[in-house]
């Protein structure tokens, strides 16, 4: 019996839970760069990059090796248990990079979701306060502590609570929302006077573009009045970079366009080039806050991820990967805008870290022209994903390798659609 995309979904379907979505009803057998292939043979240009991790692309050369290399000496000793090299290398090569200045210390995790949680219990350890501050459409996670700073109910939290607290969750400013820095560092003020005192706040966390929320951007005036307000209350304050980080902005770190410096930080996704790993880096004297033993987990900074994410770090350079994402934020940004289509609404972007709207004719959001591009495009074969607080943002997360001909097929794909 030959084996098809709709057989494997039927039995995809009896084994796994319902709440275990699937964007595409495809199966992948092979992929290379920005290109997937399923089982039946069908190629797809992905424009996804698996949920924003393969800013490197799908099975970088490079990468591969120093996987294969490892691979044949070992793959787990638990680094709480036996130390191993590559985790030093990694974790030195992180603080050197990161926008931080003073001493800087660095740890591993496995999921971005362990890393947030990881930023609150260091916070938390060195202020002595329970309290913690996100922002509304901020994505932090879906474990309990993360859906709790997540910043949008479907379909993340709906049945799932009660949810950790102390958490409040304060506006995010932008245009686009209708929000401006004032009305975002009012509501801030608000929580403060009606919520919990700012001396009682162990933390603030922030995206400096939010992810799941609709590639919003943090601007450097306010992220320099959160610094200022942390500052005057002690408060930890945290740049969630899960998503952002990695060389999509233009900047390995989004936060280096702020002029802005954050006590902790996190980073996955894209780290490792599909390799599931995650790091929370600091100032060393908050990062040393908890006790021994108190930071940790089995799997957390695996032996295989640590030389794929130095990897990744020899392909950014090597590649241009930062100049690079720059060339495709603006060649995105000038295809959409040369559409002149009303359709369009705000395009925002920072590198190649790019999202558009889609609005009805009286302006308002429309969630359903996006699910129907998508779908369009992936009959087409093009692979788009959506976010935003309303569904009708398109989120482009096209590998940073992504060779010229593939973008320009995966664009006229898009402007075909939307002309027609």
């Amino acid at each position: 019996m030959t084996t098809t995309n709709q057989s494997l979904l039927e039995r995809r379907k009896a084994v796994l839970p319902t709440g275990l979505g699937v964007a595409f009803p495809i199966f992948a057998e092979k992929a290379k760069n920005s290109e997937i292939w399923d089982i039946e043979g069908k190629r797809y240009i992905d424009f996804v990059g698996g949920i924003s991790v393969l800013n490197t692309g799908h099975s970088h050369p490079k990468i591969t090796q120093r996987v294969h290399e490892q691979l044949d000496k070992f793959t787990h000793t638990a680094a709480q248990m036996i130390n191993y090299e590559c985790y030093v290398d990694l974790a030195e090569k992180l603080c050197e990079r990161a926008p931080i200045t003073g001493p800087t210390k660095a740890f591993f995790l496995t999921t971005g979701a362990e890393a947030v949680e990881n930023c609150i219990k260091i916070a938390r350890a060195k202020t002595r306060r329970p309290g913690v501050i996100s922002f509304v459409g901020g994505w932090h996670g879906r474990t309990m502590m993360c859906m709790s700073l997540t910043g949008k109910v479907l379909p993340y939290k709906k049945n799932f609570g009660p949810m950790p607290g102390p958490v409040f969750h304060a506006l995010f400013p932008a245009e686009e929302l209708n929000v401006t820095e004032a009305q975002a560092l009012h509501s801030l003020d608000m929580i403060f006077q009606a919520d919990i005192d700012p001396s009682e706040v162990a933390a603030m966390i922030i995206e400096p573009v939010q992810g799941e929320g609709g590639f919003h951007q943090v601007t450097p005036s306010f992220a320099k009045a959160l610094r200022d307000i942390c500052d005057e209350h002690g408060i930890v304050l945290i740049f969630d970079e899960v998503q952002c980080g990695f060389a999509r902005t233009g900047t390995l770190f989004a936060g280096e366009q702020l002029g802005v410096e954050p006590d902790l930080m996190t980073t996955a996704k894209s780290l490792a080039g599909g390799y599931p790993i995650s790091a929370v880096i600091g100032r060393a004297d908050i990062m040393d806050a908890p006790q021994v033993g108190g930071l940790g987990g089995t799997y957390s900074g695996n032996p295989l991820a640590c030389v794929a994410a130095l990897a990744v770090m020899e392909v950014i350079e090597e590649e241009n990967l930062l100049e690079r994402s720059v060339v495709i934020g603006d060649t995105i940004a000038a295809f959409l805008k040369g559409l002149d289509l009303s359709s369009i609404g705000h395009i925002r972007y920072k590198g190649a870290m790019l999202a558009f709207e889609l609005i009805d004719s009286e302006g308002k959001p429309d969630a359903a022209a996006a699910n129907n591009l998508k779908a369009k495009s992936f009959e087409q074969g093009l692979l788009l994903a959506s976010c935003g607080m309303y569904g009708n943002a398109i989120r482009v997360m096209v590998p940073l390798t992504v060779e010229d001909d593939v973008l320009q097929e995966g664009l006229d794909i898009i402007g075909g659609i939307l002309t027609a």
